[in-house]
């Protein structure tokens, strides 16, 4: 028997209401996620407006509000300013109950401060230093230089690709450790994840397939779905990506792009061989798909490492770059190094979605990046990061805990224990228990698009081999 349907673009009245089990968002949600699970609704299509949605179901806007900010949150929909919701992709659970309470929400609750830096918890979970590893004495002073910006600089939004000296500093740097750049083909960012936005916006369209690292940095795979794209998983382990399994998925789904860490993945820390690089760049050209190599550990890795840019001469590769793990987050700089036609397509969108990026902070970054202690201070936090990695292993250890993959170098350890998640023992507990107890984890769900087996973490470094973490761990060890 069919749906009814209501007036407004020929969509079914959903049989919801008060008096059935679950509130009103949670049966719409249900109700959605199993429309597009059945493939009743396809990757694409265009959901009613707000307003529609509430006349057609009887509901207040604000109930669909709230819905669709649940299924945006599960990966079923995503919004883009102006045009609406879409439907992203099929690949639900079996229960869509199981499905909400094992949402992206769920997993961004357990780590409200994984970005703010605010909270009192210990920040092993995190993605940022301490100031004294970095360096604080340059980038503070890089700063006050920074705010002594000329006056005719007031004026105006700024250089579309970004501060001039800083661009040239970086064409210069790359060209005589990677590659050959010029200035011109540099654009500079609101950091990394900026980035990878802009570039989504100009090349990807609603229902496009997007290959990722499984697991992957998690902030990309939330950003993906938000702009109607689908993110499919590669796996990545010690030994590198499963090339195999993305040829194959290649071939199925006609990827428009794939983001890809080169050297010091994260979460694993592990790089790709100069092998995997060359067979990566070949999939590229085989079934024609851009690459974005995610750079922002360069500094940290070994010299020599595999470079797709290098490799490829930035021909089919985007890379992005930062300076968030070597100067500091608060900055916001980063850059993409593009071939000149499609950064022309890059600096438009970057205007037309938010003008100029931010002199002042790329000044900072100049000046600190190009100061005569910046190279001896990235040696010493190398080997800073180094030996706080190697103990950290051991206590780990300690704990019952093995890593998932021996990182190359970097600043993370993801490291669990190998038992089989289940309802009572999970990533989520132990990263709720561990909230409570003034600690901030990040659990393996928050990289992962298929179902983890077991319980596993991301450990920063810098912050791992601290005794109250490891009376926490010792207290929850499985037994």
């Amino acid at each position: 028997m069919e749906e009814p349907s209501c007036n407004v673009s020929g969509w079914p009245v959903l049989g919801i209401g008060r008096h059935k089990k679950g509130g009103l968002v949670e049966q719409i949600v249900i109700a959605v996620s199993v429309m597009v699970g059945s493939r009743a609704l396809r990757i694409g299509t265009k959901m009613p407006s707000v307003r529609q949605f509430a006349k057609c179901n009887g509901v207040s806007t604000f109930t669909v509000v709230e819905s669709y900010d649940r299924l945006v949150n599960l990966g079923l929909l995503s919004s883009r300013r102006g045009s609406g919701y879409f439907v992203a992709r099929h690949d639900v659970a079996s229960s869509p109950q199981t499905a909400v309470q094992t949402s992206p929400a769920a997993i961004d609750a357990l780590t409200p401060d994984l970005y703010s830096g605010v909270s009192e918890a210990l920040p092993v979970g995190a993605g940022w230093l301490p100031p004294e590893m970095y360096g604080e004495a340059t980038v503070l002073d890089a700063v006050r230089q920074a705010m002594r910006i000329p006056a005719s600089r007031l004026r105006g939004y700024g250089h579309p690709l970004g501060f001039p000296s800083l661009r040239q500093h970086l064409a210069a740097t790359l060209s005589e450790d990677l590659f050959q750049v010029e200035a011109d083909q540099i654009l500079l960012t609101h950091g990394a994840t900026h980035a990878f936005d802009l570039i989504l916006r100009s090349l990807t369209k609603p229902g496009d397939t997007v290959l990722v690292e499984d697991p992957g940095y998690s902030n990309l795979l939330s950003l993906i779905r938000h702009h109607g794209c689908i993110p499919v998983g590669v796996k990545r382990g010690e030994a590198g990506l499963d090339l195999d399994a993305l040829a194959a998925e290649a071939a199925r789904s006609q990827p428009k792009l794939m983001f890809v860490n080169t050297v010091l993945q994260n979460p694993l820390g592990t790089s790709l061989s100069q092998a995997q690089a060359h067979r990566l760049l070949a999939l590229a050209d085989q079934f024609d798909f851009w690459l974005v190599e995610d750079d922002i550990y360069r500094e940290l890795a070994a010299r020599g490492d595999a470079s797709l840019a290098a490799m490829d001469g930035l021909r089919r590769v985007i890379r992005v770059g930062s300076f968030s793990k070597t100067l500091s987050p608060v900055l916001r700089v980063g850059s993409i190094c593009a071939s000149p036609s499609l950064l022309a397509e890059l600096v438009r969108v970057k205007m037309l979605t938010g003008l100029t990026t931010s002199e002042i902070n790329e000044r900072a970054a100049y000046h600190a990046v190009s100061a005569r202690p910046y190279k001896r201070m990235i040696e010493k936090l190398v080997s800073q990061l180094d030996d706080a990695r190697e103990r950290s292993i051991d206590g780990l250890a300690q704990a019952g805990m093995r890593p998932v993959a021996r990182p190359r170098g970097g600043m993370f350890v993801s490291a669990g224990w190998p038992d089989i998640q289940t309802p009572e023992w999970n990533g989520k507990l132990v990263a709720d228990m561990a909230l409570k107890a003034g600690i901030l984890l990040s659990p393996n769900e928050f990289f992962m698009l298929r179902p983890p087996e077991t319980v596993w973490f991301r450990f920063n470094v810098a912050y791992t081999d601290t005794p109250v973490l490891q009376a926490f761990l010792q207290s929850i060890r499985p037994r």
